[in-house]
């Protein structure tokens, strides 16, 4: 990439005010817009690695800090609320731009890495989670609105598709750093604190330097394709002239915009219970070491993520959406429902729950990413001025309902509060010999029962699960786009020929 070229993210005549003045003039070549993109999506696997690196070390904690089940998803229901309003606040995004947002962002929340292994007590564990909930809150909707900046209609859902390598790249790398290095670091939960947050000021130093956007002009306006490059640009002053950005909220708050938002919400729940407790489901129900379970968990995450990009590039290729959504959803809820059967027979080995989970993982993201492009195809075609303004409405009620799931969940699965003491009470047992007292006796008790019922509870919450994959199918209809290839084939040749007319005009 010359140095020469003014969108290019290594041009040439550094100043001081590059750290914080981050606008380009001019849409990006082919080359810089792929940087941008990279860098966006890299980033976005950087802060959700560190903002999951305590669900991989779910076990070890509660053990360390004696925090109970319930004192710890309390921690989970209160970092979501908080970062719910985070994601509101980060609709200020569409007036004072993202890319800022972001880098400092990795600043901040690798700092708190760094930090949390030094927490006293679980209180300061909890707020070091609290603190980073609102920064992930922000950049939940930051980072998506950098990458349909720089990614045309046409290309949106494998873009999309790699933006949500985030979450489940995130998810994938801190199952697989912690299957690799906790035997090796006897079984150290604050070591994985440690390793996510030297990563994550690495990232930080290649976002103050590495990430742009869009001045607002260019970012204004729909971009269908990728030849719409100069006509966008021709527009750009006229376009930061007369955009309409009175009652942001009022232009959003529309069905379209809410109803899917709510769908896709309670579409990933089972989602968001992968990412807070499969490790404890799995070492809990089926008596998995803590190491063990990560490394089943690294296969929903791995096949998650290589479905997102497949997805959403045949999605672009066939110009629709909405078929792949029915059809993700579809296996998801068959899947889930096998899932939930496997409960209650704690024997299953783990290649067979690697496969249940691959296919469960793969219809979650055959639905997602070419969701993720329609939602954004919706809020341009409301207005594309506010583009961070509709992602803050959907972050704010995806964490909303994340929130309440994680806070009802306890009270389902009550069992697991006891379970996940039973290490503990097992050693005292073991140390107490051939004599243990009449109280360990009584809990050794109250591990069994809990034990009994600890699968049916799960199996309440599966089906809670799939009751909500249900009804994604419904909520999701007000989406724009085409049901058949062949007709959004026709859309799109039929605006090309428009804009070939507009700019041989000018």
């Amino acid at each position: 990439m010359a140095p020469s070229d003014p969108t290019a993210p290594a041009a040439a005549g550094f100043t001081i005010d590059r750290l914080w003045r981050r606008g380009l003039d001019r849409y990006p070549s082919t080359g810089s817009r792929y940087w941008y993109l990279a860098v966006a999506v890299f980033v976005t696997i950087i802060l959700y690695y560190e903002l999951y690196v305590a669900g991989g070390v779910a076990p070890l904690v509660l053990e360390h800090f004696k925090m109970s089940f319930i004192y710890y998803v309390n921690i989970l229901v209160l970092a979501n609320l908080v970062g719910a309003f985070g994601s509101l606040a980060a609709g200020l995004a569409d007036r004072w731009g993202r890319a800022n947002l972001v880098a400092y962002g990795l600043l901040v929340t690798g700092v708190l890495a760094l930090i949390t292994p030094l927490a006293p007590n679980k209180f300061v564990f909890g707020l070091f989670a609290v603190i980073g909930g609102v920064v992930e809150g922000m950049c939940l909707v930051a980072t998506p609105a950098l990458v349909r900046d720089f990614s045309p209609q046409i290309g949106r859902a494998s873009a999309m598709g790699f933006w949500t390598l985030g979450p489940v790249v995130g998810s994938l790398v801190v199952s697989f750093v912690a299957n690799r290095t906790l035997p090796h670091l006897d079984n150290s939960w604050s070591s994985q604190f440690y390793i996510v947050g030297v990563v994550g000021l690495v990232a930080f130093v290649i976002a103050l330097f590495g990430l742009r956007e869009l001045k607002p002009g260019l970012r204004d306006q729909v971009m269908v394709s990728a030849g719409d490059r100069a006509l966008i640009e021709a527009r750009a002053d006229s376009a930061e002239r007369t955009v309409d950005l009175d009652r942001p909220w009022g232009q959003m708050l529309r069905l379209d915009i809410l109803a899917p938002a709510l769908g896709i919400s309670i579409f990933l729940l089972i989602y968001y219970t992968a990412v807070g407790f499969f490790t404890v489901y799995l070492t809990s129900n089926f008596g998995f070491t803590t190491s063990k379970a990560n490394g089943i968990n690294t296969w929903y995450w791995a096949i998650n993520a290589i479905s997102l990009v497949v997805v959403g590039a045949l999605s672009d290729r066939l110009r629709v959406r909405k078929p792949f959504m029915v059809a993700g959803t579809v296996l998801a809820v068959v899947m889930t429902f096998i899932f939930m059967t496997r409960t209650t027979h704690p024997d299953t080995s783990s290649t067979t729950l690697i496969v249940i989970i691959a296919l469960l993982s793969l219809g979650l993201a055959t639905a997602y990413a070419p969701w993720m492009a329609a939602f954004t195809e919706t809020i341009e075609k409301r207005n594309p001025a506010l583009t961070a303004t509709g992602l803050a409405i959907w972050g704010w009620i995806l964490r909303i309902v994340v929130c309440l799931a994680f806070f009802v969940l306890p009270y389902v699965v009550s069992a697991v509060d006891k379970l996940v003491e039973a290490p503990a009470v097992l050693a005292q047992v073991k140390a107490a010999g051939a004599n243990p007292p009449p109280a360990l006796l009584a809990e050794v008790g109250k591990i069994k029962s809990a034990a009994a019922d600890a699968p049916h509870q799960w199996q309440a919450w599966w089906w809670v699960c799939i009751v909500a994959e249900i009804l994604f199918l419904g909520l999701m209809l007000p989406l724009v786009g085409r049901w058949s290839p062949k007709a959004a084939k026709a859309d799109a040749e039929a605006h090309e020929r428009e804009v070939a007319r507009l700019t041989g005009a000018s």
